[in-house]
Order: C-alpha cells, then structure tokens, then sequence
C-alpha cells in the first residue's frame, strides 16, 4: 500500500528534436551538437564543479570548508535516443567503454579523483531518457572512495575485493555471470535489493590498465548482466552505476582494485521500489531479500532482452 511507480516501458523515438543530449540539436548553453554518430562528450553546461578554485580556503575553527576545482563531463552513449546500455550492439557498447576508458586516463593527468557513472531512468533522477552517462573529475578524494581506499590498504591480506571474488567464487550462490576475465555478482554486503558488483580476475588498478581483451570481455558481461536487469520485471531497470580505481595519486595504490557498482532500486515490481528511510537511514540499511535469493533470480531470467524475444 506504500508508494508505487509508473510503467517506465514506452515507445521512445529514435530521435527527439527537443531533446538537448540528440544529434545537431541545441542546449541549455546554446551550444549545438555535432551530428555524431558513435559517442559523443562535452562538458557539462552546469557543472558541480569548476577547474577553478572559487572562495577562500582558509576556514579555521570547528566548522572548517576547503575549496576544490575539477571537471564535470556528460558522455552521449549513442546518438539513437531510444536504447539503453543493455540494447547497444556489442560493438557500441565497446566504444561506450573506450570513452570511460579515454576520459579516465585524460583527466586522471590532471585530477585525484575519476568518478564514470550513469544515472539510469526517472527512478533515479534522470531526468532525459537519451542514453548517457557522466564522468566528474576533482583535486581531492571523495567520502566513500576514501572510505574503500582506507579498507583496502587496512586489508591484512593479499588483496581486499580479489580475496572476496575468490571466497565468492569458491560459494558460487552470489555469482550471477563470470567469464575468463570478469565476474558479475551480488555482494555479501548488498543493500540494495538487485545490487551488482563487478570485477575483473586479475589486479587491475584502473580502467586504462585494461587489456584489449579485457575490454572486448567486459562488453560481453555488461550486457548480460544489464539485460538481465530489464528482463527481471520486463522493464527498462533502472540504476546509478559508476566506476571505481585507484585515485591519480603519488605513492603506492597496489592495495586496491577496479570494480564497479550498480545500485537499483526495484524491489518487488517495477511499480514497487525499495527506499532507505526511517531505521535504514538513522541507524542500519536493512536487506528485504537475501543476496542468494537475488542472484538467483537474476540468474534465472532469460539472456536476450524481453523486447526482442
């Protein structure tokens, strides 16, 4: 009886001409879009933040702020406004890949801090349908980067998320895709009903650290994993993903490992999504179903997207 979504499946054109993110079309800034065909980045005509630092730093007391500077960029996925990521072709989606990879390695000669991500569907805030994603770049290292970077280098082991990918694999019950480079799963941890983890087998530092084979591979997960995502509930799923690597730092970054996470929001339905209120937001997230459970029926879905079946 608690709050419920609307049907999120509709027939989208594949191109919109008021839409700001289409080919040759204007936006807020007044700048027109090329024509592009493939992927296509700009900087974000509203940036969170600026290359620029902007006020005074010097704060003494209790209360204290530091100014900060970096970039905002949006990446154009496609130019056609009708797919998502898990409707790409596997040589689009490779492309899509190659610019996470490209913006990383640019920005990281410039900034601590690379953060990919994508904001899927109006569930998550999005307010544009066309299918894009962002990569935001700052001089220092965010609260939850800081939090992983701290748990890795405290880890006694040999390596934190490889030491957990080997327990995973060796229950096998959380794991929802793997191939001979990557493995796709539902964390130990997960709050998030549908959540994902995915990592590659061998260390990796970075996006850019990739070989070509691992990025031919990781086109191949993504879009198994994602499909399964849309054909769950048989709706275009959606959630905030986002990328995570070793910060463009001096000094060594050996403890840690590229990995990225996808946080859905659907609980039971597409019309019924989990929310952190209450107890989940004053003292602990609480799980409505069970990591298994959730990889279970992940793994149970068809492979080949409900529209095209």
């Amino acid at each position: 009886m608690g709050q419920t979504e609307g049907r999120s499946f509709e027939r989208l054109p594949a191109y919109d001409s008021e839409c700001y993110l289409c080919p040759g079309n204007a936006r807020a800034s007044g700048d027109t879009n090329p024509k592009y065909d493939s992927t296509f980045v700009f900087n974000n005509d509203f940036p969170a933040v600026l290359p620029e630092v902007i006020g005074n730093s010097d704060h003494p007391g209790l209360l204290q702020k530091e100014a900060t500077c970096g970039e905002c960029r949006v990446v154009c996925f496609s130019p056609r406004h009708d797919l998502t990521l898990a409707e790409l072709s596997s040589e689009e989606l490779l492309k899509v890949v190659e610019v996470w990879i490209e913006q990383t390695a640019e920005l990281g000669d410039k900034y601590e801090w690379i953060q990919v991500f994508e904001n899927k569907g109006a569930a998550m805030g999005c307010s544009n349908p066309h299918p894009h994603g962002q990569v935001w770049a700052g001089d220092w290292l965010p609260t939850t980067p800081a939090i992983e970077d701290f748990s890795q280098r405290s880890w006694s082991g040999e390596n934190l998320l490889l030491d957990c990918l080997e327990e995973e694999l060796k229950d096998g019950s959380r794991i929802v895709e793997q191939n001979e480079h990557w493995v796709l799963l539902v964390p130990f941890w997960a709050l998030w009903p549908f959540e994902y983890l995915l990592l590659p087998r061998r260390h990796v530092l970075r996006l850019p650290d990739l070989t070509n084979v691992e990025r031919a591979s990781l086109v191949q997960i993504l879009k198994l994993g994602l499909v399964r995502y849309d054909n769950l509930f048989e709706a275009s799923f959606p959630y905030s993903m986002g990328w995570h690597g070793a910060p463009f730092v001096n000094g060594d970054s050996s403890h840690w490992q590229l990995h990225a996470h996808f946080y859905p929001p659907l609980l039971r339905s597409e019309s019924i999504r989990k929310f952190m209120v209450g107890y989940e937001m004053l003292a602990e997230p609480q799980r409505d179903i069970t990591p298994e459970q959730a990889a279970a029926r992940l793994r149970d879905v068809p492979s080949l997207h409900f529209k095209v079946r």
